[in-house]
């Protein structure tokens, strides 16, 4: 791990790196968090009896629009051209939990792990927004970097986590 943070100049001011002269990497990054609700808001999402619709399809798609506009959402981050976005809910019912999971590549000159981040995030968010009105305890936990290749850094798996090795070079 780099102790150098790249967004700041040599004043400590932020600013937005130049990426111009890196080379094109295949870059994949895997972010994950978890929703946790009442067994009852969980059997509703199931079933499909929520008052605002259909809570997971409109997550998922929440999520792919928001990694398409992360660098509006980070005022730091570059708009990148991306390849693909999944992001994929699993609902728990032991832990009376949707997990959600989204996964992001691009072939670029700088990582996805923002794409991926704010995919789980705004999914997560939507998640919560759509069933509110039934379960204000609701709680977005454990919102964290998963996985990730490609790049300088090379990849990363969190330990503990279960996840297929993402593609793509180091």
């Amino acid at each position: 791990m780099s102790d150098e943070l790249t967004h700041l100049d040599e004043r400590g001011r932020a600013r937005m790196i130049n990426v111009g002269e890196k080379p094109l990497t295949h870059r994949v990054c895997v972010a994950r968090c978890e929703v946790k609700m009442a067994p009852a808001t969980l059997t509703r999402i199931a079933d499909g009896s929520m008052p605002k619709g259909d809570v997971m399809a409109v997550a998922r798609i929440a999520g792919i629009q928001a990694a398409k506009r992360t660098d509006e959402w980070i005022p730091l981050a570059h708009p990148l051209p991306l390849d693909a976005v999944e992001v994929v809910l699993s609902p728990d019912t032991g832990r009376s939990s949707v997990r959600v999971e989204a996964r992001v590549e691009a072939h670029w000159r700088t990582g996805v792990e923002m794409e991926a981040l704010v995919a789980a995030s705004a999914a997560g968010l939507t998640i919560y927004d759509m069933c509110k009105a039934i379960d204000r305890e609701m709680s977005l936990c454990n919102l964290r970097l998963v996985a990730k290749s490609g790049g300088k850094s090379g990849t990363f798996v969190r330990p503990g986590e279960h996840v297929g090795q993402p593609e793509g070079g180091g």
